[in-house]
């Protein structure tokens, strides 16, 4: 099956010689079952087809025995814990089109980053709209796109932000609802740091400090600085609110299991959570003569479990239920084992309960060719025959990271940001020198959809026709006093030279000014960074929904006489046609769906709606 895919291919392919590559596949095939093949965003969510890469590597898992074992790779699921609350609600009668279209059944998640394009669309609107420390008009590809649909009360009727800090989207919310920072709110904290599980404990600083000092704090908002509201104390608040007397089938979620009627506390919430929903919490603090919750107040965190390499082999209760001739157990019709060596195991969340070579699941929701049913290289939206390079065109590297930025929230980082507070247009020399420019020349780089001018730092630490723009920079706000803050962003105009066309332009950068703070007035830099995510097309790929980041960059010249650092120009007409071209590749569901739901039960969703809603309105097979 795989014979076609020599060295000598993948060299040709990759630029790297094939001896290289041979010897790291040397290395993979010794493993002895210690390959780790984690993958981070990179290749996997930037390409078209870019989630048969993590396929691709964990196929290379399966052939060193490595699932499972010390030093090889586990799924994220199997160290992470996530404790179940006091309260449940049943699974509503409703699926939301503008979450999961049914274009994309196969989506690995909400395609959120395509709401604005669906408004424009006409399939739906939004009453009220929470952007939960979620900032789209910046993150997001398309920013204009989303600036539009924010500023149309048609499309979204009411927008809250709940934000920690400014940002660009809050400056458009009808309201802007301060959220606690880490040290100010409550919340539950588990990551899949290694082979165990753990949760932890965050608590508000200050409302710890009062309560121990024996003041008495009923609000978490009435300890923090500015009343800065905690969430899950706004969410119970609102809920009560909104429905006072219960008509409404909300209240009944929010009553305190401790004392039925009453509206539930945050300290409850939590205390629920490690009495019932933590094994082993229970015990280790009656041991120490503690509550559960005391017992997480004074230590932070508790450890579930100490190893959890291979939880696919745990034994599974199969009384009751039935085993089918692919050795499945079943119970109530629905797979949650299979059989090994004559024992029921728990498997893998699959249709099947074992890892699989063949997706039987693409093959029956449409896409039965063999490049995607089984691991397999797919072609990307920006493979090297897809880029003309005679013309000019070059490979844009939108997302890569610097190690000294921390995302959106760097702007909230000062040292960090005066460490790294630019996002130059990194060149290779040979690529310099053929447009005519060096480092610290301003150039225009067009996409799809328009065009941004930045400096170009011309460097060797990338390959000839490949441009790369580091994320996390480029702030901006539209008032001096108000937005991101000074030290981190551009005052910047907002303009529309013409039909559909959006214009940032630069007024001033970064500096000096007067606050609490004596290091504000200490700012020495001016150049913040450039914008770049606006330029960029939506690029849902047809079968994960993933937003494939890497683009094309249509020309790279230099600055005209009239552009100037910061420039920012984008058609959302322009915006539209690509993502039509982008969802034309989708099979809806409607075509390809063989039992006429929506979307496959086994794949997992938040909120999974109630049964009925998974049905195709109108579908006739």
């Amino acid at each position: 099956l795989y014979d076609r895919f020599t060295f000598e291919r993948a060299a040709r392919a990759s630029g790297v010689p094939a001896e290289r590559i041979r010897e790291a596949a040397e290395h993979v095939a010794g493993c002895d079952g210690r390959l780790a093949t984690h993958t981070w965003r990179s290749a996997t969510i930037g390409n078209l087809g870019g989630w048969q890469v993590a396929r691709c590597l964990f196929f290379l898992n399966v052939l060193t025995g490595s699932v499972g074992t010390r030093g090889g790779t586990s799924m994220n699921a199997w160290n992470k814990f996530v404790p179940r609350p006091f309260d449940v609600p049943e699974p509503q009668n409703a699926w939301n089109d503008l979450q999961l279209p049914q274009e994309w059944p196969l989506a690995f998640y909400e395609m959120s980053f395509l709401l604005p394009h669906f408004l424009q669309e006409g399939r739906g609107t939004v009453d009220v709209y929470f952007t939960r420390v979620y900032n789209p008009l910046w993150i997001n590809p398309d920013g204009f796109t989303w600036l539009e649909a924010l500023r149309d009360p048609e499309k979204i009727g009411c927008h809250v932000a709940l934000t920690p800090t400014w940002n660009e989207t809050a400056y458009f919310a009808d309201y802007v609802l301060p959220m606690g920072l880490a040290g100010e709110r409550h919340d539950l904290m588990s990551q899949e740091t290694h082979a165990g599980q753990w949760i932890a404990f965050r608590q508000p600083v200050r409302r710890v400090a009062m309560e121990r000092a024996g003041r008495e704090v009923k609000r978490t908002r009435e300890a923090n600085p500015g009343e800065v509201w905690e969430e899950n104390e706004f969410w119970i608040d609102l809920s009560g609110r909104m429905d006072p007397d219960g008509s409404l089938g909300i209240r009944q979620h929010f009553e305190s299991p401790y004392r039925p009627g009453e509206l539930i506390t945050v300290e409850e919430y939590y205390r629920w959570i490690f009495e019932n929903s933590v094994p082993g919490l229970p015990e280790a603090a009656a041991a120490e003569g503690l509550t559960p919750l005391e017992y997480m107040r004074k230590y932070g965190a508790f450890e579930v479990k100490r190893e959890n390499y291979r939880p696919y082999e745990e034994p599974v209760d199969a009384e009751g239920a039935t085993v089918d001739e692919d050795g499945r157990v079943l119970r109530d019709g629905r797979p949650v084992g299979v059989m090994v060596d004559g024992r029921p195991m728990v498997g893998h969340a699959t249709p099947s309960r074992r890892l699989e070579l063949f997706s039987s699941t693409l093959a029956e929701w449409g896409w039965p060719e063999l490049e995607h049913v089984v691991p397999w290289p797919l072609v990307s939206h920006v493979d090297p025959e897809e880029i003309d390079r005679e013309a000019g065109e070059m490979l844009l590297l939108p997302n890569f990271r610097l190690p000294t930025l921390i995302h959106t929230r760097s702007a909230n980082a000062k040292w960090l940001y005066e460490i790294s507070h630019k996002n130059p247009v990194w060149m290779h020399p040979g690529d310099a020198e053929r447009i005519g420019v060096e480092t610290g020349d301003l150039v225009r780089l067009e996409t799809e959809i328009g065009h941004l001018v930045d400096r170009v730092w011309v460097t060797e630490g990338l390959r000839p026709g490949v441009v790369a723009l580091s994320h996390h920079l480029g702030r901006w706000r539209l008032r001096d006093e108000e937005g991101v803050n000074r030290s981190a962003s551009s005052l910047v105009r907002l303009e529309r030279p013409g039909e559909g066309v959006w214009r940032i332009r630069v007024e001033k950068g970064a500096g000096p000014y007067e606050t609490f703070d004596p290091d504000t007035s200490r700012v020495w830099w001016s150049d913040v960074g450039v914008h770049q995510n606006l330029t960029h097309a939506v690029h849902p790929d047809p079968i994960s929904g993933a937003h494939c980041w890497h683009q094309k960059a249509v020309t790279v010249e230099p600055a005209r006489p009239d552009d100037r650092l910061g420039d920012v120009v984008v058609d959302t007409r322009k915006s539209m046609e690509v993502y039509r071209r982008w969802k034309d590749l989708a099979r809806p569901a409607k075509e390809h769906s063989p039992d006429g739901t929506r979307r496959p039960r086994w794949l997992k969703r938040p909120l999974a709606p109630a049964e009925e809603a998974w049905r195709l309105p109108g579908w006739e097979g």
